[in-house]
């Protein structure tokens, strides 16, 4: 069974484990079971799946670090790093500022603030609101590792769990690289060891990877055990906004944008799927970040020097899910829900904010600081936010599924733009276990 298993295509391995997640999901959701007292098939699968990214999450300090060292050495070879670099946050602009246009459109038609049974008694929010000194505190590293420790006191007793920054952790590997290219030869052992750390810890991510359709069972058949229709229908014009906004972006915005610069739009979906999947599941840019950067490089044909600057930074900045498509269509509901007109003016905000606010919430997690901060910006009650705290890990799958394809979508376009892409690797139709056999030079 275990030799059928391993002639089985990884990509069919992953909609096994989708399939099963989703009936052991429903499995366990009607075996009852509450938050607080879960069930054994709820905890089996949530232990399954958290412990998967986790290992994830444990490989990113180093494969960031690490690979942007080095892809900054190799800089002396690229005569247009300046280049890419400007061209890759264009397009990151360009793609969320047409997402936001999507949003807003949806919105506007559909008026879901008007359109929902949600009792005002849950308009109450008490966490982090996001502010815009956030970039300035988030961006400049606390420690040389871009390490946060946070402490929490539950029963009289504390507990402590540590974190890191991965934009603060760019800043410093950053600084390294520029360094090792100032000091000169006198670096060579330095950057030698990198690369040679580098292909060490890209073994060990393939080993993790492998574990995905594992992970995938247990992710997804935790949020199916998790998440039933019951929070999602009072406010169901909503769900149903984001979900459809969310698709034009994916299967629409970017298919032109791909047909724009003449690449085959299968293949991109082909080859980005294992990170598009994982972030599905995972609910985890930071997370998928080490698979996102593995089939950017070795499925999409980027080169690598490039892809580990370009992803990295995609995965704390580019969120056309999380940060374009949801706050303008969530902005629209808390407005009509609390019966406030918005402007021609507010409307150009929403804009503003979702593409050049993601880099004020960078250092900080998930959609709903993005959400304080737009709503925070135009005046609107920050109370909005607790309507929509039920069915965020619902709409959070999907935004993180586009945030993640998004991350591997600019750099290719970039690259074909610049006349680095590999082409030949682009349209091949192998699947990535056969890329990671092969030995690429870093």
């Amino acid at each position: 069974m275990l030799r059928a298993l391993r002639r089985t295509p990884f990509g069919v391995q992953v909609l096994i484990g989708l399939v099963l997640g989703v009936v052991l999901g429903s499995l366990a959701r009607s075996m009852g079971g509450t938050a607080d007292d879960p069930n054994w098939l709820t905890t089996t699968l949530d232990t399954i799946g958290s412990t998967f990214v986790t290992l994830l999450r444990t490989l990113v300090p180093p494969l960031v670090l690490l690979a942007i060292i080095t892809s900054i050495a190799n800089l002396r070879e690229v005569t247009n790093a300046a280049r890419l670099a400007w061209q890759t946050l264009l397009w990151f602009a360009i793609t969320a500022l047409v997402s936001v246009g999507i949003g807003l459109a949806i919105g506007l038609v559909t008026d879901p603030g008007n359109r929902t049974s949600v009792s005002a008694d849950a308009a109450t929010y008490e966490g982090r609101s996001g502010s815009w000194l956030d970039f300035l505190q988030g961006i400049v590293p606390v420690n040389i590792a871009g390490l946060q420790a946070s402490t929490s006191v539950e029963d009289g007793s504390a507990s402590t769990s540590l974190s890191f920054n991965v934009l603060q952790l760019i800043v410093v590997a950053i600084a390294i690289g520029v360094a090792a290219l100032k000091v000169g030869q006198k670096a060579d052992p330095f950057l030698t060891f990198s690369r040679s750390a580098l292909a060490v810890v890209q073994t060990v991510l393939w080993w993790v990877i492998r574990l995905a359709p594992l992970g995938t069972v247990g992710l997804l058949g935790r949020a199916v055990a998790s998440y039933g229709w019951d929070a999602i229908s009072p406010l169901a014009v909503f769900v149903a906004d984001v979900y459809v906004g969310l698709a034009i972006v994916l299967f629409v915005l970017y298919p032109v944008l791909l047909r724009l610069h003449g690449l085959p739009v299968g293949r991109f979906f082909a080859g980005a799927w294992p990170a598009i999947q994982l972030a599905f599941v995972s609910r985890s840019s930071i997370g998928t970040l080490p698979v996102t950067q593995r089939v950017t490089e070795e499925n999409l044909g980027v080169p690598r020097s490039y892809a580990s600057f370009a992803v990295p930074l995609g995965a704390t900045t580019k969120m056309d899910g999380c940060a374009a498509i949801y706050p303008a269509l969530a902005a629209i509901f808390v407005a009509g829900f609390f019966g406030v007109d918005l402007s021609v003016t507010d409307y150009l905000l929403i804009a503003f904010v979702s593409v050049v606010g993601s880099a004020a919430t960078a250092g900080l997690t998930g959609a709903t600081v993005m959400l304080t901060l737009t709503l925070s910006t135009l005046g609107l009650p920050l109370a909005g936010v607790g309507l929509l705290l039920a069915i965020d890990p619902i709409l959070d799958m999907g935004r993180t599924a586009v945030n993640v394809a998004g991350q591997a979508l600019v750099p290719t376009i970039v690259a074909k733009r610049e006349g680095i892409l590999d082409l030949e690797r682009y349209r091949s139709h192998r699947p990535v276990e056969e890329t990671t056999k092969e030995t690429v030079a870093v």
